[in-house]
């Protein structure tokens, strides 16, 4: 008999979560204007609102947390993150931030200016918020087939480099500072970009004269992705295909809450020395000093551990195949979700979960709702309300995907709950032609309105 894929950890703490009733769960969404971002966690069941932060550290992380330097400047925690960085990236240089958004803050605040033009493979909301707050524009370069949820690509979040070659044919050079890679392309499904394609963007920009930055959140999962599909890497290990990766850039930014599996934390990892130096001045102003960049001296401790844990097969096969497992459960119930599974999430596809609803009454953020009345489970919408307005238009963006992302979190649940999730989903899409209508806004910040916004039933 072949013996069944079993995890590759064993428990040793647990957290108490708590079951609620369908009338609380109504009265507790209306309370909070039907934003999941709203809903005190207690009265969330199971919470797949984020993989960022949420994750189970190991024993070997929380022992680390204990040999963690306080030390203002010159911190010793600080050195072992530098050779970590060093070993598994290759970049001599990184500035810690406290998280990733922070860390793009400090990146564009010396490299994007107004006018500017930012290509890349869907940008994720933060990384457009920062750009467009600085009156520049961000294009979309990302495969056409990324945005058929039906296809099953092996690389769906590579760049179309005939769209990236069109941007560097119609604006000037000295507009367009950096190329954005983001890995696994988080906005367009969790999905990986392969090493042919980053190499061959990185050619572009070296024959136009810019630079490549790798928005690196899920970096090892797109690893994975690369030694477990793309021919030539089937026998390098996770390292090695990371070395390789990060030599294609001139840099990188990474929120460690994901992939390094810690509950805070960031930092921006440099090529170029001068690039570094004058980021150096916005850290300071922004995060604090250069040996710490708002971050205690155990969480840096705790980050460079994850990395190491981070990329080992082991622990990413366990990882990957828990979301494969749901993904599976929810084909079996003929749940429309984006296809193939990626790395860190489901998709639902809410437009053929909900064809009748018209795009304007915000259809994933509906199916949300609804997924969340129904069993006590928080995800988060991925289509109009994250695609914000046009900066210029100041009207909707529609995308062509509009997905609800349900976020594993990692070492947290087992199958147990993902069978849960997948039951109540599929109750949810027993009654989906009993919803007939969506949601409208009350009330919506200028940038980034999804996490503030206030909203109510139609």
């Amino acid at each position: 008999m072949k013996l069944p894929f079993a995890e590759s950890y064993k428990i040793k703490m647990v957290e108490t979560i708590r079951r609620s009733t369908r009338n609380e769960r109504e009265k507790w969404m209306k309370e909070a204007y039907y934003n999941l971002f709203n809903l005190r966690s207690e009265y969330v069941f199971i919470d797949l609102l984020t993989d960022s932060g949420t994750g189970a550290m190991s024993d070997k992380q929380w022992s680390a947390m204990m040999l963690g330097d306080e030390s203002y400047a010159g911190s010793s925690s600080y050195l072992i993150l530098k050779d970590v960085i060093k070993n598994l990236f290759g970049f001599n240089d990184y500035l810690p931030t406290h998280q990733g958004r922070a860390a793009e803050n400090v990146l564009f605040s010396a490299l994007v200016k107004a006018g500017d033009i930012v290509p890349g493979n869907s940008h994720f909301d933060t990384t457009k918020g920062h750009i467009e707050f600085r009156n520049a524009r961000t294009i979309d370069c990302t495969i056409d087939e990324a945005f058929d949820t039906t296809i099953s690509h092996p690389f769906k979040g590579n760049l179309d480099l005939n769209k990236l070659e069109e941007v560097f044919k119609k604006y000037p050079i000295e507009k367009i500072p950096v190329i954005i890679v983001t890995i696994t392309n988080n906005t367009s499904g969790g999905q990986p970009v392969s090493m042919e394609n980053i190499k061959a963007v990185k050619a572009m920009a070296e024959k136009y004269g810019t630079k490549v930055f790798i928005d690196s959140a899920r970096f090892a999962e797109n690893a994975y992705f690369i030694k477990t599909r793309e021919k030539g890497y089937e026998h390098k290990t996770i390292k090695e295909i990371v070395k390789e990766l990060f030599s294609y850039a001139d840099g990188m930014t990474m929120s460690s809450k994901k992939d390094a599996i810690v509950n805070m934390g960031g930092f921006i990892g440099f090529s170029d020395r001068k690039l570094y130096e004058k980021c150096s001045v916005f850290n300071i102003m922004f995060e604090g000093f250069v040996t710490y960049g708002g971050m205690s001296g155990r969480d840096i401790n705790a980050l460079a551990q994850g990395l190491d844990e981070g990329t080992e097969f082991e622990y990413l096969e366990t990882r990957v195949k828990q979301v494969e497992y749901l993904g599976d459960k929810l084909n079996e119930y003929n749940i429309p979700i984006l296809q193939p599974t990626g790395g860190h999430a489901i998709f639902v596809d809410a437009k053929k979960f909900f064809p009748h609803l018209p795009k304007e009454e915000y259809v994933a953020q509906t199916l949300g709702v609804e997924l969340y009345l129904e069993g006590g489970i928080r995800g988060v919408e991925v289509g109009t309300l994250l695609a914000d307005r046009d900066p210029d238009t100041r009207e909707n963006r529609y995308p062509k995907l509009e997905l609800l992302r349900l976020a594993i979190p990692r070492r947290v649940y087992t199958n147990n709950h993902m069978d849960y999730i997948a039951a109540a989903l599929s109750n949810v899409y027993e009654r989906r032609n009993d919803i007939k209508h969506g949601l409208k806004i009350l009330t919506e910040a200028p940038i980034m309105r999804h996490f503030t916004v206030e909203m109510d039933r139609i």
